[in-house]
């Protein structure tokens, strides 16, 4: 895999189609929002990302501007919805917010209710680490609220630590930096 170019022009990554043992993640349409949206249709989803469920409609806007990626040149936005194999149904998304000239991507993710506490975020969330890995990204990062358990699992799995920076009262999670990235 090719190295993210560090420049202050537009860089162009386009989040490939991943593997784990039980999920396909692939890279966000606009057309998922139709399948997407009874998974985040659950109100007590949002009790920790906050806010309310999308409609179809909004979702699917909201799908085509992440789909169309940053209005910032110096950004990246690469995401994904999760795909379990077997019935073939979308669970959740993961995404990253990459910004090259820093060597840094901030991590999400978020798993309908019905599929929650199966690994299937830190699984995603392993396979999204790994390919950011080889584009040289150097330090992973994320913000999870500090009651929020099964997040904070996630980002361990990552290989994440809490720090002691807080933005809107979330913890900042932190990679310890990889051998060889651009940190």
């Amino acid at each position: 895999m090719t190295p993210l170019v560090h420049s202050r022009q537009k860089v162009r990554v386009a989040p490939a189609a991943l593997a784990t043992a039980r999920l396909d993640l692939l890279p966000l349409l606009p057309e998922h929002a139709d399948e997407m949206g009874p998974v985040l249709a659950d109100p007590a989803l949002h009790a920790f990302t906050g806010g309310a469920p999308l409609s179809r409609e909004a979702l699917r806007a909201r799908y085509e501007r992440l789909a169309a990626g940053s209005p910032d040149p110096a950004v990246v936005w690469a995401n994904w919805v999760l795909r379990l194999r077997g019935p073939g149904r979308l669970v959740g998304t993961v995404q990253a917010t990459i910004v090259p000239d820093d060597g840094l991507a901030e991590l999400a993710w978020v798993v309908g209710v019905p599929w929650q506490g199966n690994g299937f975020a830190s699984e995603a969330a392993r396979a999204l680490s790994a390919w950011l890995e080889g584009l040289q990204v150097g330090r992973l990062v994320a913000h999870v609220r500090p009651d929020h358990a099964a997040s904070a699992a996630v980002a361990r799995a990552c290989g994440l630590r809490p720090t002691g920076h807080r933005r809107d009262g979330e913890v900042r999670w932190q990679s310890p930096g990889r051998a060889g990235a651009h940190a």
